[in-house]
């Protein structure tokens, strides 16, 4: 059988800002969830919210088992048995803004889609003679506007870093003009 692709981004299955798990019985939820499959160990891949959401669940983590244990929702076997929770971060962030790493889980795959999207557009404004405004994610980190801005020849790019000037329409609009 051939594997079926899907189009969808990793935010598709629902896992993104989970609103429970920043409440203490979310954590509880989660918590007596791992007990009760017997998983101690972890990998969260994510950026700043994933992370610290992680971070707070593992210094929780002990006294989360005592709170099921007596509240009944966890054996004293299953606590013994849940006593460590093992947890690896990786960051994983499209923005490219993480420091000290030279790329961040996401943001090469965000790049070649922002490309294919480019290379797409690109024919259609050629042959309509047209300016075609492109706005890429990266909240406050203008890494994938520049590296699409230099990969793609683009005429003009606005980033984070680097706000434009007042009266930058009026520049924009004469350049086009010219």
């Amino acid at each position: 059988s051939s594997a079926i692709r899907l189009p969808q981004g990793g935010t598709v299955i629902g896992s993104a800002r989970c609103q429970d798990f920043r409440t203490r019985e979310g954590r509880l939820k989660a918590a007596r969830n791992l007990v009760k499959r017997r998983i101690t160990n972890l990998c969260v891949i994510g950026g700043d919210g994933s992370l610290t959401g992680a971070d707070t669940f593992r210094a929780e983590w002990s006294s989360l088992l005592a709170e099921l244990l007596q509240a009944g929702g966890i054996t004293a076997e299953e606590a013994k048995l849940s006593s460590y929770l093992n947890i690896v971060g990786m960051v994983g962030s499209i923005d490219n803004d993480f420091c000290g790493t030279d790329m961040t889980i996401g943001t090469d795959s965000a790049l070649h889609r922002i490309m294919e999207i480019v290379d797409a557009i690109t024919t259609t404004a050629q042959s309509h003679q047209r300016t075609f405004v492109l706005e890429v994610m990266g909240r406050h980190c203008g890494y994938l506007a520049l590296i699409t801005a230099l990969a793609c020849g683009a005429d003009w790019v606005f980033i984070p870093e680097s706000p434009p000037e007042d009266d930058w329409e009026d520049h924009l609009c004469r350049r086009l003009t010219e």
